[in-house]
């Protein structure tokens, strides 16, 4: 019998945890991933700390989904614009789109788009080898004595890490060189962390609080009057305990300080010449549950400002979009039309169903969810998606030879052999030339049409 042939575009955990759980339920079903790179894993790869290699351990696991005999990947196409939704619509018996939230929310407030003010989602996608950004540390003023970072999130407490690390502690990372070598020039030396509301509040958890207690070198300023004594929560309850260790820690003074700023909010970045030369923080309140103004201004000089505030999706071809909520509308994952229709045989997960929440493993929930979703509506239908050999057709009509798992291989190998080289395990690719270029290198993988 022919199996049901559904494409899902996005190799991030959301995308092969789809994946998984399509092979394994017992349909016969064969699965397409596309991603827009040349290489899988999505914001694991690209979005965890180089210092967390952990978190990156959750790889093998994907890992072992992509080499499934009903898998797979085709890297460095990009949806909607190589190839259309509606395209992929008619190859397949379902669509599932897990692209995620890319896009770092704005503050909206005066003087951010002064030169030295970024997102955390470019400057993690720079220090973490994002082929998009292998350009963008020229832009980061990292000559700048005092950096502010706004946000209460891990993303902004990861940059916030990385920015008062050594160039020493970092060295055995999946770090590209040029990035060790900007940071390892780095002029900073105070990076402030400032959070709209309380540190009962504070969305990073204790284990990467605790990290900054064993950075010998960095100091950690944290007004201790400003922390409740405790909490029922039992995550609330182990922050506030790390931070309080923090504030209790006795230490000479590091090479850098990391400071905390709770109950503050930024409402302007200040002008010097184009860039941005200081911060103004008004200081807020909890009034009755809800963060209150209280009009009280005072000033942070920056020389860098990093906003970690949030993230959207963004819209893929037609697909129906919801601006205001940032992601694709959907029930039970099936994509609907702004009339509340479903659009047949197209579904989501991951951030760009749900919006950015949850943690890696929350994906994998949300992704079986659709999946039910995928299957009730296939059972009773013949198959009618096309065979993998149609699908390369269709692609090398437009100008697509996409870069294959095979492809991929070569260029994991290329990097654990440039990471062996330098004494450590990975050393990441940053640029799209030279990851094209490898995946070329394999045998059966002619290369992408670039002309």
């Amino acid at each position: 019998m022919t199996p049901y042939r559904v494409a899902v575009v996005g190799s991030g955990p959301a995308g092969v945890y789809a994946t998984e759980a399509l092979i394994r339920s017992g349909v016969d079903v064969s699965v397409d991933i596309y991603d827009r790179l040349p290489t899988p894993y999505g914001l694991v790869r690209y979005g965890v700390a180089p210092d967390h290699p952990r978190i990156k351990s959750i790889i093998v696991a994907l890992r072992k989904v992509l080499e499934r005999d009903q898998v797979r990947f085709l890297g460095d196409v990009h949806v909607g614009v190589d190839v259309t939704t509606e395209q992929l619509g008619q190859l397949y018996d379902a669509v599932v789109f897990a692209t995620g939230a890319s896009v770092g929310r704005r503050l909206s407030i005066p003087g951010e788009d002064l030169a030295g003010v970024c997102s955390a989602t470019d400057f993690v996608a720079w220090y973490s080898g994002h082929p998009d950004h292998a350009r963008a540390g020229e832009s980061f003023p990292l000559q700048a004595e005092s950096v502010v970072v706004i946000g209460a999130g891990n993303v902004a407490l990861d940059v916030a890490r990385l920015l008062v690390k050594s160039a020493e502690d970092l060295a055995g990372t999946d770090m590209p060189p040029h990035v060790l070598d900007r940071l390892a020039r780095s002029g900073v030396r105070d990076v402030h962390l400032v959070c709209r509301r309380g540190p009962e509040h504070a969305k990073f958890t204790a284990k990467e609080l605790r990290e900054l207690l064993e950075l010998d070198d960095v100091t950690t300023e944290i007004d201790a009057d400003l922390l409740p004594a405790g909490s029922e929560d039992p995550l609330t309850a182990a922050n506030l305990k790390a931070f309080a260790d923090l504030a209790a820690r006795e230490s000479a003074p590091g090479r850098r300080t990391l400071h905390f700023h709770f109950w503050s909010r930024p409402v302007e970045l200040l002008d010097a010449g184009g860039a941005v030369a200081a911060v103004r923080l008004e200081k807020t309140q909890d009034v009755g549950g809800t963060v209150v103004a209280t009009g009280e201004l005072t000033e942070l000089k920056a020389g860098m400002v990093v906003r970690s505030v949030g993230y959207y999706s963004m819209q893929i071809g037609t697909l129906p979009f919801d601006e205001d909520l940032g992601r694709v509308p959907h029930d039970a994952g099936r994509v609907l039309y702004p009339d509340g229709r479903a659009l047949d045989g197209h579904y989501v997960a991951g951030w760009v169903k749900r919006g950015p929440s949850g943690v890696v493993g929350t994906n994998r929930a949300c992704a079986a969810d659709t999946v039910v979703s995928i299957l009730a509506d296939l059972e009773g239908r013949p198959p009618r998606g096309a065979g993998p050999e149609e699908v390369d057709k269709v692609l090398a009509e437009h100008g697509i030879r996409p870069v294959t798992y095979d492809g991929w291989l070569s260029i994991d190998s290329e990097e654990l052999s440039r990471g062996q080289g330098l004494g450590r395990a990975r050393t990441k690719i940053p640029d799209w030339e030279t990851l094209r270029r490898v995946a070329a290198a394999d045998a059966e993988q002619p290369g992408r049409d670039t002309a």
